[in-house]
C-alpha cells in the first residue's frame, strides 16, 4: 500500500512539472513553438501594418532569417531592433505555422513643431536644440531627450525652475503637430558667492575677478547673475590666472559647489582654494641643447626679471617669444621648456628655459567649428602656424589667446587629435560667436560744453571680416560731431592694421574759447606691433581744413576782427587753414585692463610733422606715461601716477596760431577752468596757448565701503599739477607793439587737491570732482566743481 501511494505522488509530480514548463512561455511572454526542444524554422515572414516602410526594411532590421531556426532570443533581439529604429509605436512578432508575423503600427509623420510660452529664449535658438523637425516620425525616446534638451537651454540661461511639456494633436492621415508647452519659471540667480581659504585676497576682490555675478538691484541689466556652469568653469580659470599673475604659483582650486535652494530658486556658489605661498622670481637661465642656438642671443626675449613678483603669463610669452624666434632661425620643431626651482625658505621660484628638439610631427588640418559669421580666414591669421607646418603646442596656445582678445566669440576651445599617420596632427578649433554689434544713444552734460548727445554705430566684426566700423553723430549747446571710423587689423595679409578716419567737428565761442571753430578732415595710419601686444608704433597721415572766425561778426579777418573783444592774438588767428601732416607714435602697455586698471603701465611717444602740403609748419612732440598698482586690494584701493608733457615749434619763420598751440585746464589740472591755465591777454582775458606744458597727477581709487558694488559707484583722491608758458614769440610781440600784454607767459607751476566721485553706471561713466587749487596765478580760471560724463539707453 505505501508503494502504490510514493507511486502515485511520484506520477503527480511529474504531471505538476510537465504542465508547469508547457505554461511558462506564455506567462513570459514568448511564444511557446520557440521553446521546443528544437527550434522553429521560418519558412517566410510577413509584415502587416505597414504604410510607408517597405517591408524588406522591416525584415532586414530583424534577425529571423527565412529558412533558418530560431529561437526566443531572436524574436526578442528583433523586438529590439525595430523599436531601436524609431518607425514603429508597437511591434507584434507570432507564429503562424512556418510563417512569422510581424504586425507594425509607424510612428506619425511629424507635421509641425512649434514652441509656446517662451520668451525669454527664441524660436530659432531652441528650434537647434530639438533632434525633432517637421517631415520626419515622431519618436517618444526623441521627444524625451528634446525636453531635457529644452531644459538645458533654460538651465543654461539661469532658469532652473522652467518645465516643458510636450503636446502631440492629431492631424489626420498618420500626421500630428509635437507642441512644446514651456513654462519659462523665474530667473534663478546666484544669491551668495564665498570663498574658503583665501587670506591675501578678500571675498570682494575675488568676486571682481570673476565673471559670475551676485544677483541685486541691477539683475535687470545682465545675465552673469544666474548659475552657467561653463561660466564658473571659466571663473576657475580666472581665478588661477589671477593669483599665479600676483606671484602664487602653487594656487588651486580644491573645489567648487554650487548648491541649489528650489523653494527659493537661488544658488549658492563656493569656491574651496589653496592659495600657498608668494614668489619672487630667482635666478633666470638658458639652456639649450641645439648647439647652434645660443642662449645669450636669446635673453633679451625674457620677461621674467630676478626679483620680480612670480607671473605665469610673463612665463608663457616667454616660451612664445623664444619658440618664435628660434623657429625663425630654422628650428621649426624646436620646443622651449621652463623649469621652476623653488626655494622654499626665501619664497623664490628659479627659472630655467630648456630650448630642445621637440618630436617631429606636422599639422595635418586645422579645423574650424562654429563660427557661423565670423569667416573661416579671420580665425586662422591668428595662428602663426599653418597646415603643412611643425606643430608647436607653444604656438598654438598663443594662437588660442589671441582668439579670445579679440572679443567676437564667447569661447574659445582648441583641442588636437591623432592625425592621419603617427606625425600627424590635426587641430580642432571650436568656437561660439556673440554679438559684436552695438547701437547706442547718449545723453549728457558737462559743464565744459553744457548738454550734449549723440547717436553712434558700432561694428567690431564687420560682415565677419574682423573690421571695425563706427559712424557717430553728436550735437549739443555749443558743439556738433560726425565722425566715421574704419580699421582693418590684418592689411594685406599681414599683422599690420590700417585706420581711416574722416570727421567734421563744429565749435561755438563759449565761456573758455573766444572765437567759433570749424575742422573738417581725415586721415589714415598703420599699426605695428614691436613686442606683440605689449609694444606698438603707429605711422600716420592727417590733412584738415580749419576755419576760424570772429563770434560776433564771422569774420575771418583780422582786419574785420573785433579788437575790443578779441585778442590780437585770436584775430590774427582767424581765417581757413590747411593743415597736412604725417607723424608717429609709440605706445606701451601692460595694464590689465583698459577700463578701471589696477595693475600695469601704459607709456607713449610721438611726433607730427606738419607742412606736408598746406599752410602749417611745425613739430609737435608729446609724451605720457601712467602706472597703476594696488595698494590695498583686499579694500579695492587702487593707486596711480601719470606724467605728461609736449612741446610745438614752428618751422622756419613761420608763426604759430591760437588754434595750434596747446591748451591746459581743467581737463589735465583739476580745480582750473578749461583753458584756465597758461598765457593769457591781459586786456580781454583771452587764453593763447603754450608752446610748452608738463602736468602730472597722483590719484588712489576706492569703492564706497558702504554702497553694494553693484551700483558701480567709488570714490578717488587727487592731487594735480601743471604748468603751460612760452606762447609763440610772434603772437607775443604783436599784443606787447599794440600796447596789450601777455600775462603767465613764463614757467609757473599750478596745483590742485581734491576727491571725486566715478559712478560706472549702467547708462555709461559719470564723473564728478572736487578741487581747491593750491598754487595759481592771478590770471588763472579757477573752477571748483567740475562734471563730466553721459548715459546710455
Amino acid at each position: 500500500m505505501q508503494r502504490l501511494q510514493k507511486f502515485t505522488r511520484a506520477v503527480l509530480f511529474a504531471a505538476a512539472v510537465f504542465s508547469i514548463g508547457a505554461a511558462l512561455p506564455q506567462t513570459i511572454g514568448i511564444p511557446s513553438f520557440v521553446t521546443e526542444a528544437q527550434a522553429a524554422v521560418a519558412r517566410s515572414i510577413q509584415v502587416r501594418g505597414n504604410t510607408r516602410v517597405e517591408d524588406e526594411t522591416v525584415v532586414s532590421y530583424m534577425t529571423i532569417v527565412p529558412g533558418r531556426s530560431y529561437s526566443a532570443f531572436d524574436v526578442d533581439e528583433s523586438l529590439k531592433a525595430l523599436y531601436a529604429t524609431g518607425l514603429f509605436a508597437t511591434v507584434d512578432i507570432s507564429p503562424s505555422g512556418s510563417t512569422v508575423i510581424v504586425t507594425v503600427t509607424e510612428n506619425p509623420i511629424i507635421n509641425r513643431v512649434s514652441f509656446e510660452g517662451n520668451k525669454k529664449i527664441k524660436d530659432d535658438a531652441l528650434e537647434t536644440a530639438v533632434r525633432s523637425q517637421p517631415r520626419s516620425m515622431l519618436s517618444r525616446a526623441k521627444v524625451q531627450a528634446d525636453v531635457q534638451n529644452i531644459l538645458e537651454a533654460y538651465r543654461r540661461s539661469g532658469r532652473y525652475g522652467a518645465s516643458v511639456e510636450p503636446q502631440v494633436i492629431d492631424r489626420g492621415q498618420n500626421r500630428v503637430d509635437l507642441v512644446f508647452e514651456i513654462n519659462e519659471g523665474a530667473k534663478t540667480g546666484v544669491e551668495r558667492i564665498s570663498f574658503i581659504g583665501n587670506t591675501s585676497f578678500s571675498d570682494g576682490r575675488l568676486r571682481d575677478v570673476i565673471r559670475t555675478r551676485e544677483s541685486g538691484l541691477l539683475s535687470w541689466l545682465r545675465s552673469t547673475d544666474t548659475y552657467d556652469p561653463d561660466r564658473l568653469a571659466a571663473d576657475e580659470e580666472l581665478l588661477r590666472q589671477y593669483y599665479n599673475k600676483k606671484g602664487y604659483a602653487d594656487f588651486r582650486i580644491v573645489s567648487v559647489s554650487a548648491d541649489l535652494d528650489r523653494e527659493q530658486n537661488i544658488f549658492y556658489v563656493t569656491f574651496n582654494v589653496d592659495e600657498g605661498e608668494k614668489y619672487e622670481v630667482g635666478d633666470v637661465e638658458i639652456v639649450s641643447t641645439i648647439a647652434d642656438v645660443d642662449p645669450e642671443e636669446l635673453r633679451r626675449l625674457i620677461r621674467t626679471r630676478s626679483g620680480q613678483t612670480f607671473n605665469s603669463l610673463r612665463i608663457e610669452q616667454t616660451v612664445e617669444d623664444i619658440t618664435l624666434r628660434v623657429s625663425e632661425e630654422g628650428y621649426a620643431f624646436a620646443r622651449v621648456r621652463p623649469r621652476a626651482a623653488r626655494d622654499y625658505e626665501n619664497n623664490k621660484i628659479s627659472l630655467i628655459y630648456y630650448i630642445e628638439e621637440g618630436p617631429r610631427a606636422y599639422i595635418e588640418r586645422i579645423n574650424i567649428i562654429g563660427n557661423d559669421r565670423t569667416r573661416e580666414y579671420v580665425i586662422r591669421r591668428e595662428f602663426d602656424i599653418a597646415e603643412g607646418d611643425a606643430f608647436n603646442r607653444a604656438l598654438v596656445d598663443k594662437a588660442e589667446r589671441r582668439l579670445r582678445n579679440l572679443g567676437f566669440f564667447e569661447r574659445v576651445s582648441i583641442t588636437t587629435q591623432q592625425g592621419s599617420a603617427a606625425d600627424r596632427v590635426v587641430v580642432n578649433v571650436r568656437v561660439e560667436e556673440k554679438p559684436t554689434g552695438e547701437i547706442s544713444f547718449g545723453v549728457g552734460y558737462s559743464t565744459v560744453d553744457g548738454v550734449i548727445g549723440d547717436i553712434s554705430l558700432t561694428e567690431k566684426n564687420f560682415l565677419g571680416r574682423g573690421q571695425f566700423v563706427k559712424i557717430a553723430v553728436g550735437g549739443g549747446t555749443d558743439t556738433q560731431s560726425y565722425e566715421f571710423r574704419f580699421i582693418e587689423p590684418f592689411f594685406m595679409g599681414r599683422r599690420v592694421a590700417l585706420d581711416l578716419d574722416l570727421y567734421r567737428k563744429v565749435d561755438d565761442a563759449n565761456d573758455y574759447r573766444s572765437f567759433d571753430q570749424e575742422k573738417t578732415g581725415g586721415g589714415f595710419g598703420f599699426t605695428l606691433p614691436l613686442r606683440e601686444e605689449e609694444l606698438t608704433v603707429r605711422l600716420y597721415y592727417n590733412i584738415f581744413q580749419e576755419k576760424n572766425s570772429d563770434p560776433d561778426n564771422k569774420s575771418t579777418s583780422i582786419n574785420n576782427c573785433d579788437t575790443a573783444n578779441l585778442s590780437l592774438a585770436v584775430c590774427d588767428s582767424l581765417g581757413t587753414y590747411l593743415t597736412s601732416l604725417v607723424g608717429y607714435e609709440f605706445r606701451y602697455n601692460t595694464l590689465d585692463r583698459n577700463l578701471d586698471p589696477t595693475d600695469g603701465i601704459y607709456a607713449s611717444f610721438g611726433q607730427q610733422f606738419a607742412g606736408v602740403g598746406g599752410d602749417s609748419y611745425f613739430i609737435k612732440t608729446e609724451a605720457e606715461a601712467r602706472a597703476y598698482k594696488e595698494i590695498l586690494a583686499d579694500y579695492g584701493l587702487v593707486g596711480s601716477l601719470s606724467v605728461r608733457g609736449g612741446n610745438i615749434m614752428a618751422l622756419g619763420d613761420e608763426r604759430l596760431r591760437v588754434s595750434e598751440q596747446f591748451m591746459l585746464g581743467g581737463n589735465i589740472v583739476r580745480g582750473f577752468e578749461n583753458q584756465g591755465i597758461g598765457p593769457r591777454d591781459a586786456s580781454t582775458d583771452d587764453a593763447i596757448g603754450g608752446r610748452f606744458y608738463v602736468a602730472a597727477t597722483a590719484e588712489t581709487r576706492f569703492p564706497f565701503p558702504v554702497l553694494p558694488k553693484e551700483f558701480g559707484l567709488s570714490g578717488a583722491v587727487f592731487a594735480d599739477a601743471g604748468s603751460l608758458w612760452d606762447a609763440d614769440s610772434s603772437l607775443v610781440s604783436l599784443v606787447d607793439n599794440n600796447g596789450g600784454r601777455i600775462d603767465s607767459n613764463d614757467f609757473a607751476l599750478r596745483a590742485s587737491v581734491g576727491a571725486g566721485i566715478r559712478w560706472n553706471s549702467p547708462f555709461g561713466p559719470l564723473r564728478a570732482d572736487f578741487a581747491y587749487p593750491l598754487v595759481k596765478e592771478d590770471s588763472d580760471k579757477t573752477q571748483v566743481f567740475r562734471l563730466s560724463g553721459g548715459t546710455r539707453f
